[in-house]
């Protein structure tokens, strides 16, 4: 059955996943995070602005993820120890981690390690895919593309499907938003839980990684029109 739509007087009501949830190996926290809102507070906008209201939030359902294990992981940023660049992994768990990448989008990664010291030092999660729930058109707008009205989901991935894609989507910069705090009210880049049924999951390898075993570390919902890449079972 569908999901009811989410508005913005509902999603702005959602408070952040505390820091807790991200205390923990990225293999969890990767699991744990699909069927989750990754959710942007622009501001307030005219009231003719998209199915939203007149407060515009960006918002999308994670339905792709990788973990990357930091200091134990040779295909995380964080393998080879701390520089400027990777700085927010070696900080306390639930923070932005954004970087840019082929020169030309930024990908979005969570921080986030266990409570006990096991190796998961600087551990983090991409987010490779949404579904995109609200301010679809204002969306759009960021990705430069023009959608029909009552778009198929074979539209709609176009906008989030990838990390690329749902940092432009979102309007997500490193210069902007790399060591945000997820877990902070104040904050305009949550990721919130709105009660959603837990999903079915999916793990397959992660995407082009070559620097490390082929491990099963990538998390998907299972038949999600959204997910990045190839249709998988």
């Amino acid at each position: 059955m569908p999901r009811p739509p989410l508005n913005s007087r509902a999603l702005a009501k959602l408070s952040p996943l505390p820091r807790s949830f991200y205390s923990r190996d990225p293999r969890l926290v990767a699991r744990g995070l699909l069927g989750k809102l990754l959710i942007r507070h622009v501001g307030p906008h005219s009231p003719s602005v998209g199915e939203c209201g007149n407060r515009l939030i960006l918002a999308g359902r994670i339905v792709e993820t990788e973990a990357y294990l930091g200091a134990i992981d040779p295909g995380a940023h964080a393998y080879r120890g701390q520089t400027a660049r990777n700085a927010v992994l070696f900080g306390p768990p639930g923070h932005a981690y954004v970087y840019f990448i082929y020169g030309n989008h930024y990908c979005t990664n969570v921080s986030c390690q266990p409570t006990e010291n096991v190796g998961y030092v600087a551990g983090c999660v991409l987010l490779r895919a949404l579904e995109p729930v609200c301010g679809i058109d204002e969306m759009s707008t960021l990705r430069g593309l023009t959608l029909p009205p009552n778009p198929k989901p074979s539209q709609l991935r176009q906008l989030t499907s990838g990390p690329g894609r749902l940092s432009q989507a979102l309007a997500i910069t490193r210069q902007h938003d790399n060591a945000k705090d997820f877990c902070s009210p104040a904050s305009d880049l949550i990721i919130a839980d709105d009660g959603s049924p837990a999903p079915s999951i999916l793990a397959t390898t992660r995407i082009n990684v070559t620097r490390a075993p082929l491990d099963e570390w990538r998390f998907v919902i299972i038949g999600s029109p959204y997910v990045s890449g190839k249709k998988l079972s």
